[in-house]
C-alpha cells in the first residue's frame, strides 16, 4: 500500500507540473516533441497475470504523425476564412532504446520532418522543407523493478538536444512584387539553432481487470534566446527566431479487449504546446506561443514482439497568446493556425 501511494504520488506531481506548466502550444503547428510508446500497456498481461518489463536489449520504435493547420485563431476564437494559409506536416521519429538492465535504458530519437506551407502574406508563397530534425540522446530508468506487488510503474527520463536539424531553410517567394528567396516559417523548420535539455516521464496503474490508468509527459528546455535567423517580418522585436520550449502531456485510460489478447483500446487527453516565456533563458524574438488540448482514443495491439500503436487526438480547445515582443507592443492576442485533428501511428520492435 506504500509504494502505490509513492506511485500515484510521483506520477501526479510529474504530470500535474508539466500540465501545469507556464506554456501554450505553437500556432499553425503544435509542439514538434513525440510520445515515446507503451508497450507495457499490451505486453503487460499473460493470461490475465501483470508481468514484469521486457528483457530484450533492443527497441527501435518508428513513428508517423500527420496533420494539417488551416483554421485560423485569433487567440481562442476561430476565424472563418475564405483563404487560409495551409500548413501540411508530416513527422518521422525514429526511436531506439536499449535495455542495459531491467530498470535502466539508453534512449534516443532521430526526427524527420516533410512540410509544405502555402504562405499568402508577405512574403507570399509555396514552401517545401524537409530534413532530419534535432536529435536527442539520454537515459531512462524505471523507478521500480517490475514485476511489482501494486501492478504499475513510473519511468523518469532525460535527454540532451542537440542542433542538428536545419533552422534556416528557405523558399521562392513573392515580396514587394519581385521573387525573392525567402526563409520559411518557424512552423516549417526542422530544426530550432539551439542545444537544450528534454525531462520527461510515463507510468501506469492497474485499475481493475485489463485496464491501466496510463501517463506521459515531457518538457523541452531551450536556454537559447535567439538563434539570429532572420524572418523578413516587420513587427517590433520579431526580425530574428526565437529558441522556445516545448512540453506534451497525455493521461487517460487503457482497457484490454476481452477475451482477445494483445489488443487494448484507449481513451484520455493530450495537451502540447509553446510557453509564452521559456523556464530558463530569455524568450525574445519570433514565436508562436499556443496550446492544444485534445480527446485523445487509441489503439494498442502486440503481437510477439511488435506493438502497433495508433492514436487521433482531436483537438477541444486552440489557443494562442501574445509572445513577448507583442506583449511588449501592446497586442492582446496573436494569430495563428491550427489543426483540427492529428492522426498519429506507430511500430515498435523488441529485438
Amino acid at each position: 500500500m506504500k509504494k502505490t501511494k509513492v506511485l500515484m504520488m510521483v506520477a501526479g506531481v510529474t504530470f500535474g507540473a508539466l500540465a501545469g506548466a507556464r506554456g501554450f502550444a505553437q500556432g499553425c503547428v503544435a509542439a514538434h516533441s513525440n510520445q515515446r510508446s507503451m508497450d507495457e500497456l499490451v505486453q503487460a498481461f499473460d493470461g490475465g497475470t501483470r508481468q514484469g518489463l521486457s528483457l530484450h536489449n533492443l527497441t527501435v520504435e518508428i513513428g508517423y504523425r500527420v496533420f494539417n493547420s488551416n483554421k485560423y485563431f485569433i487567440g481562442d476564437e476561430e476565424i472563418p476564412r475564405a483563404n487560409a494559409t495551409r500548413n501540411h506536416q508530416n513527422i518521422f521519429d525514429i526511436g531506439v532504446e536499449y535495455r542495459f538492465t531491467p530498470q535502466w535504458s539508453f534512449i534516443a530519437d532521430v526526427p524527420v520532418f516533410d512540410g509544405t506551407r502555402n504562405q499568402l502574406y508577405p512574403p507570399s508563397g509555396v514552401f517545401q522543407v524537409g530534413g532530419i530534425g534535432d536529435i536527442t540522446l539520454g537515459a531512462q530508468r524505471w523507478l521500480w523493478r517490475g514485476p511489482t506487488e501494486f501492478g504499475g510503474n513510473v519511468a523518469v527520463s532525460a535527454s540532451l538536444k542537440i542542433p542538428t536539424g536545419i533552422n534556416n531553410a528557405t523558399g521562392s517567394a513573392l515580396y514587394k512584387g519581385q521573387t525573392i528567396k525567402a526563409t520559411a516559417d518557424q512552423s516549417m523548420q526542422p530544426g530550432d539553432g539551439g542545444w537544450g535539455f528534454v525531462l520527461g516521464a510515463q507510468g501506469y496503474k492497474s485499475m481493475w481487470r485489463r485496464a491501466d490508468l496510463y501517463g506521459q509527459g515531457l518538457y523541452l528546455f531551450n536556454p537559447l534566446d535567439t538563434n539570429g535567423v532572420q524572418t523578413f517580418r516587420s513587427q517590433p522585436g520579431q526580425s530574428v527566431m526565437s529558441v522556445a520550449d516545448q512540453y506534451l502531456y497525455r493521461l487517460g485510460v487503457s482497457q484490454g479487449v476481452p477475451k482477445v489478447r494483445g489488443v487494448a483500446l484507449s481513451l484520455g487527453v493530450r495537451g502540447e504546446g509553446v510557453p509564452v516565456r521559456d523556464l530558463m533563458g530569455d524568450s525574445n524574438g519570433f514565436r508562436r506561443p499556443g496550446s492544444v488540448i485534445s480527446i485523445d482514443p487509441g489503439l494498442m495491439v502486440n503481437l510477439r514482439r511488435t506493438t502497433l500503436m495508433v492514436n487521433g487526438p482531436w483537438a477541444l480547445r486552440r489557443d494562442r497568446p501574445p509572445s513577448v515582443p507583442e506583449i511588449q507592443n501592446g497586442t492582446k492576442n496573436g494569430d495563428a493556425f491550427f489543426a483540427d485533428y492529428t492522426v498519429i501511428v506507430g511500430l515498435s520492435h523488441h529485438f
